[in-house]
């Protein structure tokens, strides 16, 4: 499996499905000129509706080229009690208590 830990786009489909990741962490040895061509593209533009219609179009190569599938993705739980105040789910799974309570 795999977490991003920034939230971007490029965590994802440059790091995993990217040339330059081949031999690392692009298992699949992806590199597939047009798909790269996009991520390198959308990487450097700091222009957030072409970014967004580059990484939109590398999904579509995805999908179609399909060097692997992607077969789950995981949802994760926090039960507590319910007096139990502020408590926010960190993206990576950490813990942050700082802001949590216990209402009155």
């Amino acid at each position: 499996g795999w977490t991003g830990d920034n939230g971007d786009p490029d965590n994802f489909l440059a790091v995993l499905l990217g040339c330059d990741g081949v031999g690392g962490a692009n298992r699949a040895n992806f590199c597939y000129k047009p798909f790269e061509d996009l991520i390198q593209a959308a990487k450097v533009t700091s222009d957030m509706a072409e970014r967004t219609r580059l990484y939109e179009e590398a999904q579509v190569i995805f999908k179609e080229q399909a060097p692997w599938a992607t077969i789950a993705h995981s949802v994760v739980f926090m039960p507590m009690r319910p007096e139990v105040e502020g408590y926010v789910m960190h993206p990576l799974g950490g813990h942050i208590f700082t802001e949590v309570g216990l209402a009155e």
